[in-house]
C-alpha cells in the first residue's frame, strides 16, 4: 500500500513508502527490553555547570560553514525522499563532543566512560538521489524563533532533545524555564530566539499505570487506558507550534488493556479469562487515541510530527542474557531488513497516520511523517552498549541498545526535522501565493 505520508515540496503530497531492504539480527530481543533508563529523566544540571557554559560557544572547526548569514531555505531545494538512502563517511563529524555540551546523559556518555573506537562518530546520510544537509544552527533557530516545540513520548525522545541542545550550542546555551520541579516535564528558552523546547514524558502515550512491579515478565505489568490520551501531555501542548510524537519499546512489556474502564485484553499479563490481543492492539490503539486527540483540541494550530519507530540492535542475546550491540560500522541498505516487531511498530505507525492525516487535512490542520527508521535500522553501531552508567559511575547499566550516543547517529534527527522546517517555510510561501491568486 501507499502512504501520502509527507507532504515534501510547494504543497504537493508526495507518495511515501519507506521498503526496508536490509536483516535485522535479534529482532525479538525487544520484546522484554526494560533496561532502566528508558524511563531516566533528563536531570537538571547543576547551576554550577549551567553558569560555566551558558554564555560560551564551543569551538568547532566542523562548524566553520555555519554562520549567522546562512541563507534560509529557496525555492530551488530539490524535490526527493530524504528518509531512504545510505549512510556515507563524513570527516569532519562530531558537530560537538562529550565535554563540550552538558545536557548528555551520562548512560549516553559513551566517550566520557570508555568507549574505545570513534568511527561511529564519522557519518552522515545521503538520501537518494540528492544530499541532506547537515544540521545548521543558526538556520534552525532562525526558523523556530518566537515558536515552541514539545518532545512527546518515552526516552529516545528525550534522547534526541538532548542531541538538538548540544547541537544548538554552537549558538546558545537554554536556560531552565520548567513549570514544575518534575524532571520528566522540562522546559528549555532560548532567550535571544525566544525559542522554547519542552519534553512531555509519556512512555505508553495513552494514561498507563504500573500495577505489579515484576509482573508475569519481571519487566513490570502495566495497565493501558487504550482510549484515554495521557493528560500530562494532551492538556499541554495545544499552544506548541510543533509537537514531535513517538513510543515504542515500552509496548513490549506485559500490559492489561482498558477501554471504558473496564479489561477487553492484554499482553502477555497470564491472567484468567483475559484474552491475549498482543503487543500490537495496544500499540496500534494508543496511536490511534493520541493522534485523535490531536486532532480534537479546538484551538490547536501546530503542526503535528509522528518521529517513527527507532529499532534497536540486540545481537547474540536478550538484552538480559548477555545480547548486546558491539559493531562498529553502519550495516549497508542491502545487509539488513526491518522485520518482525521493527516492521510491524512502523507499519501500524504509517497506517495510523494515514488515518489521522486524512482527518487532520479536513480540519486544515497539519500533520508530518518525520521518518527515521530506515536511517536508525543501518546504524547498530551508534548504541551505548556497556558504555553508560548512572551519575554514581560505580554502577554499571544492562548493554544499551535501544538509546543513542551523544555524539551519535541520532544528532542526524536533527538534520531532518530542520529539512522538513524548511520545506514547511517553501510550502506555506507557495500556498499563501495561491491563496492570493485565486482571491
Amino acid at each position: 500500500m501507499k502512504f501520502k505520508a509527507m507532504e515534501l515540496l510547494f504543497g504537493k503530497n508526495t507518495p511515501k513508502q519507506m521498503i526496508p531492504k536490509v536483516t535485522l539480527l535479534a529482532v525479538f530481543a525487544i520484546l522484554v527490553f526494560t533496561i532502566t533508563p528508558l524511563s531516566y529523566p533528563l536531570f537538571r544540571y547543576s547551576s554550577s555547570m549551567k553558569n560555566i557554559n551558558k554564555d560560551s560557544k564551543q569551538p568547532s572547526s566542523a562548524f566553520d560553514d555555519l554562520n549567522e548569514s546562512s541563507s534560509l531555505p529557496s525555492t530551488s531545494i530539490k524535490k526527493c525522499d530524504i528518509f531512504s538512502g545510505e549512510w556515507v563517511p563524513n570527516s569532519k563529524g562530531p558537530y560537538y563532543t562529550n565535554k563540550t555540551c552538558w545536557a548528555i546523559h551520562e548512560h549516553q556518555n559513551c566517550m566520557k566512560y570508555g568507549r574505545p573506537d570513534s568511527e561511529f562518530l564519522k557519518w552522515k546520510w545521503k538520501p537518494n538521489g540528492c544530499d541532506l544537509p547537515i544540521f545548521n544552527p543558526f538556520q534552525f533557530l532562525e526558523i523556530v524563533r518566537g515558536k515552541s516545540m514539545a518532545f512527546v513520548g518515552d526516552s529516545v525522545g528525550r534522547n534526541q532533545m538532548q542531541s538538538m541542545i548540544c547541537l544548538l550550542s554552537r549558538v546558545e546555551w537554554p536556560i531552565d524555564v520548567s513549570y514544575t520541579s518534575d524532571d520528566y516535564f522540562m522546559r528549555w528558552n532560548y532567550p535571544t530566539y525566544n525559542f522554547t523546547m519542552a519534553s512531555f514524558w509519556t512512555p505508553h502515550l495513552v494514561r498507563s499505570k504500573e500495577s505489579d512491579i515484576k509482573g508475569p515478565g519481571s519487566t513490570g505489568l502495566f495497565n493501558l487506558y487504550i482510549d484515554e490520551p495521557d493528560e500530562k501531555w494532551i492538556t499541554q501542548i495545544q499552544d506548541f507550534d510543533y509537537v514531535i510524537l513517538n513510543g515504542g519499546h515500552w509496548f513490549t512489556r506485559s500490559m492489561v488493556f482498558y477501554e471504558k474502564q473496564k479489561i477487553v485484553g492484554c499482553h502477555y499479563c497470564l491472567l484468567e479469562n483475559v484474552p491475549d490481543l498482543t503487543m500490537y492492539h495496544g500499540y496500534r490503539r494508543a496511536f490511534r487515541t493520541a493522534l485523535k486527540a490531536i486532532n480534537n483540541l479546538e484551538n490547536f494550530k501546530g503542526i503535528t510530527f509522528l518521529r517513527t519507530f527507532s529499532p534497536s540492535h540486540f545481537e547474540n542475546g536478550l538484552w538480559n542474557q548477555g545480547g548486546n550491540c558491539v559493531r562498529t560500522k553502519p550495516f549497508r541498505s542491502n545487509e539488513t531488513q526491518l522485520e518482525g516487531i521493527n516492521l510491524e511498530f512502523y507499519m501500524i505507525q504509517l497506517e495510523e497516520f494515514k488515518i489521522a492525516e486524512k482527518e487532520a487535512r479536513k480540519k486544515g490542520m497539519k500533520f508530518r511523517l518525520y521518518d527515521t527508521t530506515q536511517a536508525s535500522l543501518l546504524r547498530p553501531d551508534g548504541h551505548p552498549s556497556n558504555y553508560g552508567h548512572w551519575p554514581n559511575e560505580n554502577v554499571t547499566l544492562y548493554n544499551d541498545c535501544v538509546h543513542w550516543c551523544l555524539p551519535g547517529p541520532i544528532d542526524t534527527w536533527s538534520d531532518f526535522l530542520l529539512d522538513m522546517l524548511k520545506m514547511e517555510g517553501v510550502r506555506s510561501a507557495e500556498e499563501r501565493r495561491l491563496h492570493l491568486h485565486t482571491n
